[in-house]
Order: structure tokens, then C-alpha cells, then sequence
């Protein structure tokens, strides 16, 4: 049995609109009488509660029907009702202990979510009413997990990462993805420092791989991928960097790969700071947060710059792909992960990957793929795609953000924030807001003078 799509709910950000309810009733029942919504928002004290079918792997309500009128279609995962076989004996509803099923007196039937053929109305009007931001999301994930689950993990058991660290989830990823035909570079920083080139002699992947210094990790990757060309051989020249080891030290020979277009799959995982050795501040940690080198106390209140913009750099050497990501979004972190394999076949390739660091961030390690996606939920994190021939493109709208208070006050690097400072950090993902929009909305200079060179 494979993975399916689902519906699913966050009480913490339901305000028991009824929209989902409505929206469901008039779809499934041609009427806003709510007796027909197959999906019940249940008030529980001060919260909501969720009644749904969860289109479970192994359903009861299946189980107990005597007459064969329940099915689960195991190739989209939607547990099926048929009217014709039904006997209103009710048995399936004792068997569900979510309530997704029940009996509908206007109907005469059992009714109960078949999500709409994978576009649910209650999902829509909920993040309508919302604006994109409700407490119902639609998650199609399950591809990902039927694409390239019986692949191998290229990275061996028991890795030392911080607990809930999602770069780890990242590196499995992605090196699962690209495949065993593949030289990978792990500069310092927390990729080695978890274990990826190995202790006491033995490798942490089932890969070549070596651990080049800060400064020299595009290159050592250049000559590596060229003696194999050389050799008539086809291996992706791959690097798992942290933001260190990309924008600061390591900028140099990333900047002049990028250049002369190496055929190199340079991979920046961005925790905003050198966390591996004590937390200090990169180039990527943005204004106002605390580092072990940026401290708050009486003086100090954190970083005085904003953050260097790696992406739009590395656009700017007219790459032949880059984009950003976020483990929040792994539908979208998957698409650019193709590409720009894809891309590093025919020149250099960089993916952006923002990954939050719960030791140096100071948040609850259980909280890291929410953090995450309030980072691009705010606009603080923008997600986007570029290449030479189309552009710079938005993967995700930017419109109708959270407040940006959503996402600052989750960490406890920003705990000491003054309001004046909020205010800086609002304009500049305003400005940079705006700044991503133009490039979107026009074409690269590159393409300009293409143009006007065959006019």
C-alpha cells in the first residue's frame, strides 16, 4: 500500500467559521443546510474539534459493512460509498472513531468525504476566508513518498544530528534523489559535523565523499567533475554546504564556478549562522538576531545588518538554474531538486535551501517544519525559481502574508526584538517583497540584450 493524499486540520487556526462546512454542503448537497457538509467542525471548550473521514489505510467502517458498500480504492487512497449496496444498518458508523461517517436524515444515507476527486471545496473556502492561511491544507506529499520511497538512503543509520534538526531530512533527501552516481563535498559545518564524512574510518554515506576546506569547495568539485568527463563517465559533482561555506569564505571559488559554468550541483543548506561551532553570525543571519557573536544585553541588541541575499547573487552569475526551498514545502523543495539536477548537466546549478536551526534559533525541537513554514507563510522566506531562458519565476504567491509577529515571535532569537526593530525587519521583506516581484514581472537583462541583438 502506498501513500495518499489528505485533508488536514490545525485547531489552533480554526475560528469555527463554518466556511468548510457551508462550502462542503453546497458541493455535496446543493444547499447551504449544514446537515449536509460531510465535513462538522465540533466546538471543544475553547477550541475545535474535526469530524472527517481520514480515508484510513485499514478502515473499520469497511470492515463492519455487511453489505459490500464500502470499498477503499487502494490506487487513490478515497474509501468508496455505493448507494446500491448500502442497507442503512449504520454499522459503519459505529466502526469510525473520527466520525467521518455518518447518517444523513435529509439524505436518507450515510454520507461522508470522498475529497472532492483531490480538489476539496472546504479546503478552498477555508483559505479563502483565511486568506491562505485557514486551518485546512491539502496535502499531496504522498508523490513524493510513492516516487522515491523503495529508493536507497545514500547516507548510512545514525547520524548526529541535533535532535530535530531538519537538515538531516535534507541530506536524505536530496542525495536519494539524485542517485548513487555522485561525488559529494560536505565543506564544514554541521553536514560533516553529523557525521556525513564518517568517524574512526568509516563513511557516513554510501557515496565518494570528501570534506574540502571553507574556501575550496566549487573547485575541488570543478577538477573532480572534469577528470570523470574526462574518463567518458557521467556523476553529478554535488555540494551540501551550509551558509558559511557559501556566502562568506567559500563565496570566492562558488562565485567563479558559477562563472565559468561548471556542470556542479552546489546545494546551500541555510541555518543563518555557523551553528556547528558555537552558533556565530554569517553573512545570512538577518538583522536583529541573536548569535554568540551578535549578543543582547545591554548594548548589543543582536545583528545591526541585514542578511546577504545568496540567491539573488547567484542569479546574477546567470546560472543556469537556481531557485530557493523550503522542507515546509517539499512538493516544491522536489520540483527545483529535478531541475536542477537536471540543469547541472549542462552548467551550474544552485538550490537555496532555508532549513531552521533549533539549538541556534532557540525554538522547541518539535516545532521545526512549523517554523519553517511560517518563515515563507510571512514573506520573511520567499520561495522562486530562475533560469536563463525564462527568468526569474514565483513558485509561491506572496500575497496576503501573515503578520510577520507570527513568525518572530516563534523564535527565541528575536525574543528580545525592540518595536523599532520589527519595524526595520518589516521594511526590508517589504523592499525585498517588491524587489522579487519586479524581477518576476520583467525579463533578466541577459534576455534584454538577446533580444535586442536579433531586433
Amino acid at each position: 500500500m502506498g501513500a495518499y493524499n489528505t485533508i488536514s486540520f490545525k485547531p489552533e487556526h480554526c475560528d469555527g467559521c463554518n466556511a468548510c462546512m457551508t462550502a462542503c454542503a453546497e458541493a455535496k448537497g446543493g444547499s447551504a443546510e449544514l446537515l449536509h457538509s460531510r465535513i462538522q467542525i465540533v466546538a471543544d471548550g475553547g477550541t475545535f474539534e474535526l469530524a472527517l473521514c481520514r480515508q484510513c489505510g485499514d478502515p473499520k467502517c469497511v470492515a463492519n459493512c455487511p453489505a459490500g458498500a464500502l470499498t477503499k480504492d487502494m490506487e487513490g487512497g478515497v474509501i468508496e460509498w455505493d448507494g446500491s449496496k448500502c442497507v442503512n444498518c449504520l454499522l459503519c458508523t459505529v466502526g469510525c472513531a473520527y466520525g467521518g461517517i455518518a447518517y444523513n436524515s435529509l439524505a436518507g444515507h450515510v454520507v461522508k468525504c470522498d475529497t472532492c476527486g483531490g480538489d476539496p471545496a472546504c479546503v478552498k473556502a477555508c483559505r479563502a476566508e483565511h486568506k491562505g492561511g485557514g486551518a485546512l491544507q491539502y496535502i499531496t506529499t504522498s508523490r513524493i513518498y510513492n516516487e522515491v520511497g523503495d529508493l536507497e538512503d545514500l547516507f548510512v543509520p545514525g547520524l548526529a544530528g541535533c535532535q530535530g534538526c531538519n537538515t538531516e531530512l535534507i541530506m536524505r533527501h536530496t542525495l536519494r534523489r539524485v542517485g548513487s552516481d555522485t561525488v559529494l563535498a560536505t565543506p564544514p559545518g554541521c553536514i560533516p559535523g553529523m557525521g556525513a564524512v564518517g568517524y574512526n574510518g568509516l563513511t557516513g554515506t554510501k557515496v565518494p565523499v570528501f570534506h574540502p576546506l571553507l574556501t575550496n569547495t566549487a573547485s575541488m568539485l570543478t577538477g573532480i567533475k572534469r577528470h570523470y568527463k574526462r574518463q567518458g563517465r557521467e556523476v553529478t559533482a554535488m555540494a551540501l554546504a551550509g551558509d558559511g561555506g557559501a556566502s562568506d569564505v567559500g563565496f570566492q571559488s562558488l562565485s567563479g564556478a558559477a562563472e565559468r559554468g561548471e556542470e556542479i550541483l552546489f546545494i546551500c543548506v541555510d541555518n543563518e549562522g555557523y551553528m556547528n561551532t558555537g552558533m556565530q553570525r554569517s553573512s545570512c543571519t538577518p538583522f536583529g538576531a541573536w548569535t554568540s557573536t551578535t549578543p543582547v544585553g545591554e548594548r548589543g541588541k543582536g545583528k545591526t545588518q541585514d542578511a546577504k541575499n545568496m540567491p539573488v547573487l547567484m542569479m546574477m552569475h546567470n546560472c543556469e538554474y537556481v531557485a530557493t526551498a523550503s522542507t515546509a514545502f517539499m512538493d516544491d523543495l522536489y520540483d527545483k531538486l529535478d531541475k536542477a539536477i537536471a540543469a547541472s548537466r549542462r552548467g551550474f546549478a544552485y538550490l537555496h535551501i532555508y532549513s531552521p536551526c533549533t539549538t541556534g534559533w532557540r525554538f522547541p525541537s518539535a516545532e521545526n517544519i512549523e517554523v519553517a513554514r511560517k518563515a515563507v507563510e510571512t514573506n520573511f522566506v520567499m520561495l522562486w525559481e530562475f533560469n536563463p531562458r525564462d527568468g526569474l519565476c514565483l513558485t509561491r504567491s506572496p500575497d496576503d502574508p501573515l503578520p510577520i509577529d507570527e513568525y518572530l515571535e516563534a523564535l527565541g532569537k528575536y525574543r528580545h526584538l525592540e518595536p523599532e526593530q520589527v519595524e526595520h525587519i518589516e521594511g526590508t521583506v517589504a523592499d525585498n517583497v517588491a524587489f522579487i516581484r519586479s524581477l518576476a514581472g520583467g525579463r533578466h537583462p541577459a534576455m534584454a540584450r538577446a533580444s535586442a541583438g536579433r531586433a
